[in-house]
């Protein structure tokens, strides 16, 4: 699967380790940056990693920031885009069988790398139930 990353620098590190895992699992990774811990705003990352997604070049998206939540604002006002702030796997898993969400959005400041990981792999093997939940995604995107 081709999936985008990015990051703000809060999220730097958090974004490298599910990087590596996501590499290491045989996904091609399109990281958008940033590249370094140095600050910078976190829109740019954000908005870019959405764009590759909404625009079919990632099937799915993973974002980092301090908290997850800014980086979400930002993806979900990308057209197409059903982004969630996960923290923990059962928000990860319901948020694909009845959002369709196509980009899990994480903290920094709070997940431990292996929660990190557990909440990306779980969102990656949950498929979109579809039925009722489908017309109301429609309900969303319309």
């Amino acid at each position: 699967m081709r999936i985008a990353v990015g990051s703000d620098h809060a999220g730097f590190h958090l974004k490298e380790h599910v990087k590596a895992g996501l590499v290491d699992a045989g996904h091609e990774v399109l990281d958008v940056g940033t590249t370094t811990a140095d600050s910078v705003d976190y829109p740019a990352f954000a908005r870019e990693a959405a764009e590759l997604v909404a625009g079919g070049g990632a099937q799915a998206g993973v974002i980092a920031c301090g908290s997850g939540v800014g980086v979400s604002i930002v993806a979900n006002k990308v057209a197409g885009i059903r982004a969630v702030n996960a923290h923990d796997t059962s928000e990860a898993e319901m948020s694909r069988r009845h959002n369709d969400a196509n980009v899990v959005t994480l903290s920094g400041a709070r997940l431990k790398p292996d929660e990190a990981d557990a909440i990306v792999a779980t969102f990656l093997a949950t498929d979109f139930e579809g039925g009722r939940h489908a017309r109301r995604v429609g309900q969303i995107d319309s």
